[in-house]
């Protein structure tokens, strides 16, 4: 079968070549010599593309391979074998092939962890950055790289035209196949069963700059694709409007136009004035439904490209199948209790709820309840819905609880905190502060609502180093509900009877709007204090940036007092003092603080010093920086790690300028 654009270019008595992804060619060519060098150009450029999409999945094959085995194979970071006993240097005790591989992070964290371009790219990395930057640059060169710039002429009988024929053609097939090669990565980028973070060890969201930015370069490269031919159809070939008729009415044409609009719609409604004016929930059903659209109408234009349609198809259905699965499995197992709503074979949590009003910033409810299973990681998170309120909206929720390897009696206990915003959030606090009475200065925690479970997702952040090294230090810093993915690290640590042996130093920053947010963890902030009074190792510092000190403390000491219920069972070294973050000349000697930042509205307390103090103050191993919050407090945090990083230090074994970062950036606090 003879391309339609092409035209006859044999006899129908030479030998047919093969091309993979486009139509057969007969050989040898028997039209004019125009019309010959032309399809030599149009044939010749698409093997190039072809070969081209193929090296670009073998580099993408080539660096997941290298992330997989970084992640399952990680450099130890003690000598192995005879001759390793401990001894007094710590350098001493690490290989050389650890230092040099922990060099190597550093100088990535020192030079890709930080932000640019922020108005352009938002807040995300340099190294996200980078690798879209490298995405595009290959891009760029191998759209134009063996591509004939000529421009042909052949004559049409019976009239005085000419058939114009130029590189456009071969140019706009190039962008095209590239466009069909980049959808798969676009759906494996967007993927929450990802296929991605089981081979990397990288949660799931963090693809989400790519993915966008992805859609973006796809969306570029159609509608080149389709202007290149739409000049070629309705210009160059003659006679006209004969052969552009020819041309609209065919059935891939028909299909191109229609893919066309489906990827205008999925790249203008994913940006964010379009999301706010629609709604985020219409946002996402909207995109499942016209991405499949799109990928069918693409598989219906270009069918001998149809293998990266059907790539992108069984992406797609494994996402979803999987996800149902996995829902289907978490409230199919343990026994009916109590705590348990039955709906036919199906078990369904009921979570007790308690209300923290607050007009001026937004209500927040805390859930609790107990589900045999799953067990899940530190750091991972669960997409819960409440039938109650909607069964087609979930919400991303980590768990504030720490989850036990093998639960007793009523399973896992599952804690969440969640800050009311607007939609489904804002109709769960007004139904929890309804039914929630206050009596003295106690809370009924009456009220329950039935919740399903979808989960877990994302990857864990305490592994065995964090347990077992004794001299790993861990920063962590939260802002309001963020407090969800920092609480179970300490909880864990505080908790092990191994945390008394720990040589490495830990400090823990919550940064929270008023003082009265302290309610949310009031018996997990009393375990982490009394720890902090046993153990020197361990500070806390809160910081209040909406909320001045009153007249009474006058920025000095203060013991608890009974008028304030907040402060009962403090220790006396609660310090209250008006400051802007910076650290205080006698903080070393208190393991808990509640500061104030003055005359602030918005801002948080600045992390660059207080995260310099803390590394100052180290005396051996790397230090490890856990984070979750507002960007803002991220971006900073991302900078002051960054600054933290020696690598010509790190490599000559001095683990202190070994600084790492782990962060959630879903804004679900």
């Amino acid at each position: 079968m003879l391309s339609p654009r092409h035209g006859s270019s044999g006899s129908g008595d030479g030998v047919i070549q093969y091309h993979w992804g486009y139509f057969t060619r007969e050989l040898p060519c028997t039209s004019d010599a125009g019309n010959c060098a032309y399809l030599d150009a149009v044939y010749g450029g698409h093997d190039l593309s072809m070969i081209y999409s193929a090296i670009l999945w073998a580099v993408i094959g080539g660096v997941l391979l290298f992330c997989a085995v970084v992640n399952y194979f990680p450099v130890s970071r003690r000598v192995t074998g005879a001759g390793t006993k401990e001894v007094e240097q710590p350098n001493e005790r690490q290989g050389t092939v650890y230092r040099v591989w922990r060099s190597i992070v550093a100088v990535s964290n020192r030079y890709l962890l930080s932000e640019s371009l922020t108005p352009v790219f938002g807040h995300t990395t340099r190294l996200n950055i980078l690798v879209l930057v490298i995405l595009i640059g290959y891009l760029t060169i191998f759209t134009f790289v063996g591509i004939t710039y000529k421009t042909w002429y052949s004559p049409i009988e019976g009239t005085n035209l000419k058939m114009t024929r130029a590189g456009l053609g071969p140019w706009a097939d190039r962008i095209g196949v590239m466009a069909y090669a980049l959808t798969p990565l676009s759906l494996l980028l967007s993927s929450r069963e990802s296929l991605l973070s089981l081979i990397t060890g990288i949660p799931y969201h963090h693809f989400n700059f790519l993915h966008r930015w992805l859609g973006w370069i796809i969306y570029i490269q159609s509608a080149l694709h389709t202007i290149g031919w739409t000049i070629f159809e309705g210009h160059l070939y003659q006679p006209q409007p004969q052969k552009w008729n020819e041309f609209i009415s065919q059935q891939y044409i028909i299909s191109g136009i229609v893919a066309m609009i489906c990827i205008t719609f999925l790249v203008l409604h994913s940006t964010q004035w379009c999301i706010r004016l629609t709604g985020y929930e219409f946002f996402r059903k909207s995109h499942y439904v016209i991405a499949m659209v799109y990928v069918g109408t693409c598989w219906g234009h270009w069918d001998k490209l149809r293998c990266w349609m059907i790539a992108s198809l069984i992406v797609w259905m494994l996402d979803r199948t999987v996800r149902l699965v996995r829902a289907f499995i978490v409230h199919c197992a343990g026994s009916a209790g109590s705590n348990y709503s039955l709906c036919g074979s199906v078990l369904v949590p009921k979570a007790k709820m308690t209300s923290f009003p607050n007009g001026q910033d937004g209500d927040v409810v805390r859930l609790d309840f107990q589900h045999d299973y799953p067990t899940w990681n530190i750091g991972q998170h669960f997409y819960l819905c409440f039938p109650e309120l909607s069964v087609w909206q979930s919400h991303p929720m980590t768990p504030s609880s720490v989850p036990v390897s093998n639960p007793q009696g009523q399973g896992q206990s599952h804690s969440y905190i969640i800050r009311a915003k607007k939609g489904l959030t804002k109709d769960l606090a007004g139904i929890a502060r309804e039914t929630q009475t206050e009596s003295g200065s106690s809370l009924d925690r009456a009220r329950t609502t039935e919740v399903l479970l979808s989960g877990p997702y994302g990857q864990s952040i305490v592994d065995a180093d964090l347990i077992q090294t004794d001299d790993i230090n861990l920063f962590c810093v939260a802002g309001g509900t963020g407090i969800t993915f920092i609480l179970p690290v300490l909880m864990s640590l505080a908790t092990s009877n191994k945390y008394c042996c720990r040589k490495g130093l830990t400090e823990f920053v919550w940064v929270i709007r008023r003082k009265a947010d302290m309610k949310w963890i009031s018996t997990e902030l009393d375990t982490l204090r009394e720890t902090a009074e046993i153990f020197p190792s361990l500070r806390i510092r809160i910081f209040v940036t909406r909320e001045e000190l009153s007249a009474e403390s006058d920025g000095t000491s203060s013991g608890p007092t009974d008028s304030n219920p907040i402060d009962k069972g403090f220790s006396d070294k609660t310090v209250e003092s008006s400051c802007c973050g910076q650290p205080s000349p006698n903080e070393d000697d208190q393991p808990f603080m509640v500061q104030h930042i003055k005359d602030s509205d918005t801002a948080h307390p600045n992390i660059a010093p207080i995260l310099g103090n803390f590394v100052s103050r180290t005396v051996a191993g790397p230090t490890r920086v856990m984070a979750s919050g507002p960007p803002g407090m991220i971006s900073d945090l991302r900078k002051a790690v960054a600054l933290s990083n020696d690598p010509g230090r790190v490599l000559k074994g001095d683990e202190r300028c070994d600084v790492q970062l782990v962060h959630d950036d879903r804004v679900e606090w």
